[in-house]
């Protein structure tokens, strides 16, 4: 498991499509729903999942327990990572990087942003390679 994070229009989407000939994109920013991956990731082809925040976002109004949806990721990432040695591909999960600036007022994005946070480093604990990546520049730091 791969992943590449950094702020929005950072250059990740362009990083991972460079390193990865084969791919099965799964994307909530064109609409994909995060468990589309199990019939989306096609054979011999790198998974690669973006738009955590707006999955995040959708959950928030399915459920009101932070720590709940919080361990919902945990377990999925877990799952994720089992898949992924079973079937000898790679995975790789594309995050924004959502610490660095102001702390929203709204509760609700206060919220996204916090569970993206902890997701992040969960996600972190998770993979094998992590690379952040600002103005088109990557840096490996795992």
């Amino acid at each position: 498991m791969q992943l590449v994070v950094g702020g929005a229009y950072s250059g990740k989407r362009k990083l991972v499509k460079a390193q990865y000939r084969k791919q099965s994109w799964i994307t909530a920013y064109e609409g994909d729903l995060l468990c589309d991956w199990k019939t989306s990731w096609a054979e011999n082809s790198t998974l690669i999942l973006e738009g955590w925040e707006i999955w995040i976002a959708n959950e928030l109004k399915k459920m009101d327990d932070d720590l709940e949806i919080r361990k919902k990721f945990q377990s999925l990432i877990t799952d994720l990572k089992v898949k992924e040695q079973k079937r000898n591909d790679t995975i790789v999960i594309i995050m924004l990087e959502v610490g660095r600036g102001i702390v929203p007022i709204n509760n609700e994005e206060r919220r996204i942003r916090d569970l993206l946070g902890w997701l992040l480093q969960d996600v972190a604990n998770h993979a094998n390679d992590v690379q952040y990546v600002w103005h088109g520049l990557s840096k490996k730091i795992k």
